[in-house]
Parts: structure tokens; sequence; C-alpha cells
């Protein structure tokens, strides 16, 4: 098939050229044969009529020749024949020739139809089609419009960036972003090009008019205008005729595009439809990308505020705290300086929250942050650590400067009112410990711990107080060891370093072994022992104690069953627990499952806590006691008369044993008081049922005097120290 294109169209507005001129060609072909049918018709009819005219004379003409009537009347037949076909044939042709007009008009109406309607249907394509060329600008356009965390803390600069790559591809004069900002709108205005001032006031009002008139402002808008030039190719004299493409952020609450409200297009030169649609389909991206960048560089901005601030008060945090302590120390350090720190804790806050609520406490401590501030000097650093603790940085300040500081701030939070929910006013105080670099310490970690200590020295003697920190050093290094035995229980009880040593309890009548006491010892790889009595106070403050009387437990119950196997007779072995225990725990449920493994009667288990931690819970106590005796297990109340009020307990509570503290056994020779207690109390408890031990007999001449006493059992180091096994 030939196609109607001689070339083929490179666009749809060449195609749409091509083929209009071939419809024009078809109409003026038509016309023209149109033209010469109508000219041969008139010609034929002209003709026609010259002929008829001439036979008419020739028939007039016969009358006056000589001839015989017969050829006479031949000839006029034969002229007057010839009349009738040149008139029909005339009528023929009119009526042809009226048929083909008929044709040719309605063919004129076809064609002008089809031209009509394909002009249209280009059109239609025109304004849905984008020509590749316009699609490659717009990549171009859009492969610039990345975001990055450089491009959105410079999101101005961003902006302009690809507004250069923009205008490099769709040449424009002007460019507009709007922002709804708290108090009115802010207007960022592009210039690409040289203008004169002239034109800068003229495009700043008009485009400003029309801005606000598309985005559905008022007039009287505040509008705060920030202005940049871009270097461009582009020039304006005056702003007749711009065309402006705005583009709006439809349902722009639900978006949250840090306020923008839209963008811009100003341009002098003549736009297709094309090139519009492309333009907005650009401005669109751009709405949403400098709206994001925009709200984005604001998230980072507080991100980066909030990371070194406390969004409560305002006041610097912790982590800015640690750095500024350490750049402090370094510049005190280059520049031999001194300088202090204070540490503030509020009394009592607690109440504050539970008397009037949390709302309450949060403006207590906006209202103490802003009279710290206002106390402390320019140089310094006021921060909030946490809760209501604060601590200052007092630069190029002595321990004695510091303290006069102290007491300002100490005295101007105590006198300060502090209104309440209700309309009243309260009080609050607080305690401040204070240490001096580098008089008391020389590094943070030292620092730190100092003036945490001199805090807590200030709480214990009454509050409302300062106190700087004397032999910091010595304290610091006492709690470093506390520390390092808290991990060298830790390893030891995960590496299997604890054992059982087990201490004879003798009966003071017949001086036979009644039972023995599992005492805990660790086990240093080289064989040195130590008795966990040094860790005691570790293992309660570090919660290890539930640990440990399940591995004492374990191993105690396990040397019993071996004691068994070897003699054949059971003993009765008392367990230390720990205060935790009595919580419900599940010791016992996990102390009677190993006599049931180990065929241990639960009878020749006594279990043992100390006065001050059996007795804190009179109702928990009670419960433990009731499921320890129906397991089968015994009980001994250990430190008997340590307590303020022990005859209490007597009273309220049942114990198969009571051990008598050894204070006050250890005395009973030199001692008439000792000597009295001892002797009633085992009386006591031999009236309650209750059968007594009595701990750190040392010497013959006590255990004489024990048993002279009536008491039932004994143990010390006189009668037998703790051994790995039992005999």
């Amino acid at each position: 098939m030939t196609s109607i294109f001689s070339v083929a169209p490179q666009s749809l507005e060449e195609m749409r050229q091509q083929v209009l001129e071939r419809f024009a060609s078809l109409i003026e072909n038509q016309t023209r044969t149109q033209l010469f049918a109508n000219n041969i018709g008139a010609l034929v009819h002209d003709v026609n009529a010259e002929i008829n005219a001439g036979h008419e004379q020739s028939i007039r003409l016969l009358d006056n020749i000589d001839i015989s009537q017969t050829d006479r009347d031949a000839i006029q037949s034969r002229l007057r024949s010839d009349m009738a076909l040149a008139g029909r044939l005339d009528k023929t042709l009119e009526l042809l020739l009226g048929e083909r007009q008929r044709q040719w008009d309605m063919n004129d109406e076809h064609l002008k139809r089809v031209m009509l309607d394909f002009n249209r249907t280009v059109e239609n394509l025109a304004g849905t089609l984008i020509e590749k060329d316009l699609l490659e600008r717009q990549s171009h356009v859009l492969e610039n419009i990345i975001i990055s965390h450089e491009k959105v803390t410079q999101w101005r600069q961003f902006v302009q960036g690809i507004l250069a790559s923009f205008h490099s591809i769709f040449p424009f004069n002007f460019f507009y972003i709007a922002f709804a900002e708290e108090h009115g709108l802010a207007l960022y205005l592009y210039f690409l090009g040289d203008y004169s001032d002239e034109v800068k006031t003229s495009v700043r009002g008009k485009l400003t008019r029309e801005m606000l008139a598309k985005l559905g402002l008022p007039e009287d808008t505040l509008i705060d205008i920030e202005e940049f030039e871009i270097p461009a190719h582009t020039k304006a004299d005056s702003i007749s005729d711009i065309d402006l493409i705005t583009v709006r952020v439809p349902q722009l609450d639900m978006l949250n595009l840090a306020g923008v409200l839209g963008v811009a297009y100003g341009s002098m030169q003549k736009l297709t439809a094309q090139e519009a649609s492309v333009i907005r389909s650009i401005l669109a991206v751009m709405v949403m990308v400098v709206g994001s960048s925009k709200a984005l560089s604001k998230t980072l901005a507080e991100l980066e505020y909030y990371s070194t601030h406390d969004p409560l008060t305002g006041l610097h945090n912790r982590r800015h705290f640690n750095e500024m302590l350490e750049y402090e120390i370094d510049r005190s350090e280059r520049h031999n300086h001194e300088f202090s720190i204070l540490m503030l804790d509020l009394d009592d806050f607690k109440d504050i929250n539970d008397t009037y609520g949390h709302p309450c406490g949060d403006a207590t401590l906006c209202a103490v942050s802003e009279i710290v501030r206002s106390t402390m000097r320019k140089g310094d650093l006021t921060t909030r650590i946490g809760g209501d603790e604060f601590a200052i940085i007092l630069t190029e300040t002595s321990q004695e400067g510091a303290r006069e500081v102290a007491e300002k701030l100490r005295v101007a939070l105590r006198d300060h009112k502090f209104e309440a929910p209700n309309g009243k006013t309260f009080h609050t105080t607080t305690s401040i410990g204070l240490i001096a670099y580098p008089k008391d310490a020389q590094n943070i970690s030292d620092l730190m711990a100092g003036v945490d200590i001199g805090l807590y020295r200030a709480k214990s003697i009454g509050k409302d107080s300062v106190c700087s920190v004397e032999e910091v050093e010595d304290k610091i290094q006492t709690g470093r060891n506390v520390r390092d035995h808290a991990e060298k229980m830790r390893e030891a009880l995960r590496n299997d370093h604890i054992k059982p040593y087990f201490q004879p309890v003798i009966d003071c009548k017949s001086g036979e072994i009644f039972a023995y006491e599992a005492l805990a010892r660790l086990v240093e790889p080289n064989g040195e022992t130590i008795s966990a009595g040094a860790f005691i106070e570790i293992i309660e403050k570090y919660g290890m104690g539930r640990e440990l009387d399940r591995v004492m437990i374990q191993k105690s119950l396990e040397t019993l069953k071996a004691h068994i196997a070897a003699q054949g007779a059971p003993r009765k072995l008392f367990i230390n627990l720990s205060s935790q225990e009595i919580q419900g725990r599940g010791v016992l449920g996990f102390a009677e499952k190993l006599c049931q493994e180990l065929e241990i009667p639960p009878q020749n288990i006594v279990f043992e806590l100390l006065e001050r931690d059996a007795i804190g819970d009179m109702t928990r106590m009670r419960k433990f006691l009731a499921e320890l005796r129906k397991s089968g297990f015994s009980f001994a109340l250990d430190d008997f008369g340590s307590g303020y009020n022990s005859f209490h307990y007597l009273r309220e509570l049942h114990f198969e044993f009571v051990k008598l503290d050894g204070d006050f056994v250890r005395n009973i020779l030199v001692s008439k008081i000792d000597r009295a207690l001892v002797s009633n109390l085992s009386r006591l408890c031999r009236d309650l049922g209750m059968l007594m031990v009595a701990e750190f007999v040392e010497s013959q001449e006590i255990m004489d005097e024990l048993n002279a006493m009536g008491v039932d059992y004994a143990q010390g180091f006189h009668l037998g120290v703790p051994t790995p096994r039992i005999n």
C-alpha cells in the first residue's frame, strides 16, 4: 500500500499538517473537475443551441428553395429529428451534470467533515500525548530532584540547583515558593537572570497578588519575602505578558509538608500545551520535594537541638554535660584553671508528683530550671541530667567560690513559692553535692563519682544542705572495690567456684554432733578459700542471693547424700536462705524435688533465715513457714536477739530452732547482763517448745556455762571448724 506521506512525519503536528495538505489537494482537484464538467456542459449546451438555431433557419429557408415537396418534407423531418436529439442530449447532459454536482457537493461535505474530525482528533492527541523531546527534557529536570541529607539541611541551595537545571531545559524568568508560617505567608522569590530594580519591584507586586489569588488567600495576608538571584541568560524589561503556572498542595493538613502551599512558574515565553502539561507535572513534584525537604530540615534541626537539650526545661541534657565536662577538663588543664561541679537533687520531689500530680511536678521542674539559670553566670553550664537532678559546671571557680554559689542557689530554691493546682503554694528544698577540679579529682569518672558522694551525704545529714567531698579517692576506691567483689561473686557462681563447707552443731548435753550447718565458701583457682560472709552485703545489694541459695542447696544435699551412702545414717543439715526466698520464688519446690531425687528425708533439712530478713513481712513469713512445714522441712531463726522486737516475733510465729546471736554468747563469762539474757532466753524458748542453738562458742568454759543454762545446742570454732565434708 502506498503511503499518503511523501516523507514520514517526525511529530504529531507535522503529521497533521501533511494530512490536511492532502485533504486540501483533494478538495482542490475535485473543485477543478467540477468546474471543468460545468464548462463542458455549458459548451455542449451552447453548441446544441447554435445547431438548433441553424436547423430552424434551414427549415425556414427550405420554403424558398425549389425542390419537391417530398424532398422538402424529408429534409425538414431530418432537421427536426436532429433538433429533438440535441434537445434530449441537452436534457440528459443537464441531468448528468446535476447528479454529478450533487455527488460533488456530498463529497465536499464528507471531505470537510473528515478534515474537521481529523483536526479535532489530532488536537485531542496533542493534549494527551507528550513528545519524546519533552519527555527527555522532563527527565533531565527530575534527575536533579533527589533528596539527600546535605540537600535537606541546605534546602534553599538545593532549590536553586533544581531551578538552574529546570531553566536550562525550560527557560523561564521567575519562580515562587509559598509557605504558610505561624504569622502569615513566607514567599521565596527566585529571579532567573539579571533584572533591574524596577522590574523586580513590579514582579514582586504582580506575582504576589496572583499567587495570593490562586492560593485563595486574602490580599491583606502578612507576607515575608526572601529573594534569590540565579545566574541565567534571560532578561525582561517589563512583565506585562507573564504566563504564571501555579500548583498548590491539595489537602494541606493531611500532607503536612512543613506548611508549603504551592509553587509558581513565571515565564514570558509562550508555552505549548504539552510544555505546560510537563511543567505542571514537574511543579507538582517540586511541591512535594521542597515541602519534604523543608519539613525534614526542620525535623533534623529539632533532633539536633533535642540531642543536646532537655525537652521539658530547655536546659542542656546529660549528653551535652558529658561533652562539655570533657572539654572543660582539657581547657582547665591547658590553662591551669580550676572549675567546680554542683549536683542538685530536689528533696522529696516524689511527694509533689503524688500530691499535686505530674503536671505540677513538671511545672516545678521548669520553675527550678529558671531559678538555676538566672542564678548562674553567663559562662556556666546548667543541665538537667534526668528526673529531678541538675548538674552545673562552674567554670574557673574554686571549691570555696562554688560553695558560695551553691548556698545562694539552695536559699533561692528554699525561699521560692511554687504554685499548686488548688491555688495554694508550697516550698521545696534541694540537696547539693560539690566537687572541684583538680583539687578533689582529676578525671571524669572520679569527678562524677565524687559529686554523687557529696550529694548523698547532703541527703543523709537531713537534706537542704550543701556537701563537698573529702577524701574522695578513698571513697571512690571503696565503691570500686564493692563492684569488683560483686563481679568476682558473679564469676564464682558462673564458674562453679562456690562450695559448701560444713560446721558441726553439738548437743550440749551429750557432746555428740547433732547436725551440720552448710556455709558458703568461695574457692579461688589458687586454692584460697574466702568466706561468703565477706560478700554477704554485696550478695544482698546486687540480688545474687537466690542464685547462691540454689547452688548451696544442691551441693549441700549432694554432699549429704554421699555421706548417707558412706555412713548409712542421715545427719540433720542447716542451710541458709536469703530474704528473697520468702517472696514466693519457688525454693521449697526446688529443695523438695532434690530431696526426692536424692532420697533424702525433708525432716533432715532445716532452713534458716536471719531475724532481720525473716520478720520484714509477717504475712509472707507465715505463708512461707506453712509451706515449708507442709513439705516436711524445719525452720531456724538466725541471729535471734539482734532485732528491736524479738519477743514479738516469738509470740507471733513459731520456729523449730532459734539460733542466738553470737554477741550475747561470747560475753556470758564476763557480762552479767549477757549471761542473764542468754539464761532467760534459753528458758523462754524451752517454755515455747523451741530449741535454742548458741553460736560463737570459742572456749570450753563458754560451752560448760551454756550446758549449765540448759541451752540445747551449740556451734563455734571451739567445737569444730567448717570443712568440705560431713563426718
